[in-house]
């Protein structure tokens, strides 16, 4: 057991995983209660913010988040304190500047955006809350990409916690007062609180990354942060060096991850417009698409707390391991992903498959997301298996293979909108999915054993 308790992998592991679950637990109650609150179309329309929190990420902050992991990965095993810090520095000034672009953007395009992107007209007045939140977003992003490549993942698990719990604790609050006074909720309210968990969350990293600056400097009698920071800020050389060298991964990283996330959006926009094409109505094709997206769809994704919390910690290991040319670490590692990887997703199909229909009726009172439960459960080992590897790989340098798979896989669903929904429903759509995973953990499993020979 010592063994373990030292091993960062492992404790990162167990840390993050901890509070996925209850992250997790807390969010999948919070979803039968917005479903229970707004409806399977109110579900619906919220879930279409999606695409547009998805795509202010990858421009703000998706890209950055990873530089800075890894660049800090590099430099703490040095000691280099002092440059750790200004990587993360250099990063959170780039990625707070293309945040507020693009809140802008969102605040003087939200009706633009609503109706020519989403086609969906009454999403214009949650644009314009949830703009609020991309630079809460891009500064608590950086500063856990940086605890990330330090191994304290004691940070990004606490913030992603608190998120969680300022988010469902404002909603049922504003919700309850407003019921009390007499008015009807609307889902406006459940974007306000993702902006608060946002915010509150922001707030934690920030101190936690203030408690660390001051370590720093523990052994001085005081410690003058203004000073400090005028210290480090100093040398501007290092800062056009940090910069080039942050550039040099997070554009490519950026690049590749707005690409897939405007592909995703595509797909998420025009899977209740096929099923318009289909024969629904639009409360129909947006109740359906509310019960597979906000319902179904986290369900079987929970399990992901696991896999995403290896997949976090395995980048800059596999990154560090590389630089050292500690190749046996490095198959060790992937082997252990491949084998751990499937049972879990092997385990969770099966669960899925016994349990489905009992769990859309009785949590979510939808027989219709019980039936989409099931038949999800057959991406289960596909999917959890993609999400290490793809960490594995990015870890390697290889980002061109992830990002080749992972719009090819893209690709493929989308053709499966765009050519069998309306023709055969939603059914269309989650042959699709089923298709892509497939594919994806293929082509990964097939590079890393070409890579090992």
């Amino acid at each position: 057991m010592a063994r373990f308790r030292k091993h960062p992998l492992v404790i990162g592991t167990i840390i993050l995983t901890i509070t996925g679950f209850v992250s997790r637990i807390i969010g999948f109650f919070y979803r039968i209660y917005l479903s229970r609150l707004f409806g399977e179309e109110g579900m619906g329309i919220y879930q279409l913010l999606g695409p547009v929190l998805a795509l202010s990420f990858s421009l703000t902050a998706a890209g950055i988040q990873t530089a800075i992991s890894k660049f800090v990965a590099g430099e703490t095993s040095t000691g280099d304190h002092r440059h750790s810090l200004r990587v993360l520095l250099t990063g959170l000034t780039l990625s707070i500047l293309l945040s507020f672009l693009c809140t802008g953007f969102l605040l003087q395009c939200s009706e633009w955006v609503a109706t020519v992107f989403l086609l969906e007209p009454r999403t214009a007045s949650m644009l314009r809350i949830v703009a609020l939140s991309v630079p809460m977003a891009a500064v608590h992003s950086c500063i856990n990409g940086y605890f990330y490549g330090i191994k304290r993942t004691a940070v990004p698990a606490a913030s992603q916690l608190v998120e969680q719990i300022f988010r469902v604790g404002s909603v049922a609050l504003v919700t309850i007062i407003g019921t009390k006074r007499g008015d009807v909720p609307t889902i406006n309210v459940a974007v306000l609180g993702l902006v608060i968990g946002e915010g509150v969350s922001m707030l934690v990293t920030i101190g936690a990354a203030y408690h660390r600056f001051a370590s720093f400097s523990l052994k001085k009698k005081h410690f003058n942060p203004l000073k400090q920071a005028a210290h480090i800020l100093t040398p501007m050389k290092p800062y056009r060096h940090i910069l080039k060298d942050l550039l040099t991964l997070a554009v490519p990283l950026s690049l590749n991850r707005i690409v897939i996330n405007f592909l995703q959006s595509i797909e998420a926009i025009y899977i209740p417009n096929r099923l318009l094409a289909y024969g629904y109505d639009t409360k129909t094709a947006l109740s359906v698409y509310g019960v597979l997206t906000g319902m179904a769809m986290p369900m079987i994704m929970f399990p992901n707390a696991l896999t995403n919390s290896v997949s976090v910690l395995l980048l800059p290991m596999i990154a560090e391991a590389d630089a050292t040319g500690n190749q046996q670490q490095i198959k060790r590692a992937v082997s252990r992903t491949i084998r751990y990887s499937t049972l879990l997703g092997i385990f969770c199909m099966a669960v899925f498959l016994l349990s489905g229909r009992p769990v859309g009726v009785l949590l979510f009172n939808s027989p219709l997301a019980g039936h989409f439960i099931i038949t999800l459960s057959f991406i289960c080992p596909f999917m959890y298996l993609s999400a290490t590897l793809s960490s594995v790989i990015n870890g390697l340098g290889k980002a061109g293979i992830v990002f080749f798979t992972n719009v090819t896989a893209l690709l493929l669903r989308l053709a499966f909108v765009f050519f069998f929904i309306h023709r055969v429903g939603i059914t269309g759509y989650l042959w699709g999915l089923l298709a892509s995973q497939f594919y994806t953990a293929a082509v990964y499993i097939f590079y890393l054993k070409r890579r090992r020979r």
